[in-house]
């Protein structure tokens, strides 16, 4: 899954040479936390609300609200703004993306072209999103996890008996993290079972390997088997 199919295209942005005072007033308009800065139709840094928040003088400050608002009007963004800018370009996958912003603690990437043009942004929002996607969560139904062992043809059986209870597979997720040599732990979720059928269905999964635990957010239940 790529950046560009999922980053905002809508993007907001400050010039450099912009007041803190308009950084500050854009953010609080547009509602968001933070500005990639521009200058001569380029990134040149970020801002952030946290950013404005240091830079602002203390409740505890002698200034009066005249001169607290002519101070903030002279200062500029680009004496505030970070850089160097962690950027990703469309192409990249949405993966690349999350190892970079949580290698470096931070909440969202401008997505350049090959120029350095700027044509989106992707943040940790947009990623949570992609996450419910791949999981396939918007259809609810039931989700259970199963260790087995890493051979051609295991998961294929696991599908077929699912469509032998007339159920359907919204999603697929496999990882081996946590799971022995040999072995991976399976995600599938399904949807369109009838539940009077999912103890019979559950207890032919068993026979295929270790069930880890099952969830039904339709009826809200959790059921863990092994951990």
């Amino acid at each position: 899954m790529l950046v560009k199919n999922w980053m905002s295209k809508e993007i907001v942005t400050v010039d450099a040479d912009d007041s803190m005072q308009n950084a500050i007033y854009i953010l609080q308009e547009q509602n968001i936390k933070k500005l990639p800065v521009m200058e001569k139709g380029q990134i040149v840094g970020i801002i952030t609300d946290r950013d404005l928040k240091k830079a602002s003088p203390s409740d505890a400050t002698t200034l009066d609200m005249h001169e607290l608002l002519f101070l903030i009007s002279k200062i500029k963004v680009r004496g505030l703004m970070k850089k160097p800018v962690y950027t990703v370009q469309p192409d990249y996958t949405v993966e690349e993306a999350a190892a970079i912003l949580l290698e470096k603690r931070i909440s969202g990437l401008p997505v350049v072209d090959e120029s350095n043009r700027l044509v989106g942004i992707i943040t940790r929002s947009d990623l949570f999103r992609v996450i419910i996607s791949l999981s396939g969560l918007g259809k609810k139904g039931i989700q259970f996890a199963i260790r087995i062992k890493d051979k051609p043809g295991t998961i294929k059986e696991v599908r077929e008996l699912i469509h032998e209870y007339g159920a359907r597979t919204a999603s697929i997720l496999s990882s081996s993290d946590n799971a022995p040599v040999d072995h991976l732990n399976f995600y599938f979720r399904i949807y369109q079972i009838d539940r009077g059928k999912l103890p019979s269905l559950l207890a032919d999964i068993k026979e295929k390997g270790t069930l880890l635990y099952m969830v039904d957010h339709r009826e809200n239940k959790r059921t863990i088997y092994d951990s």
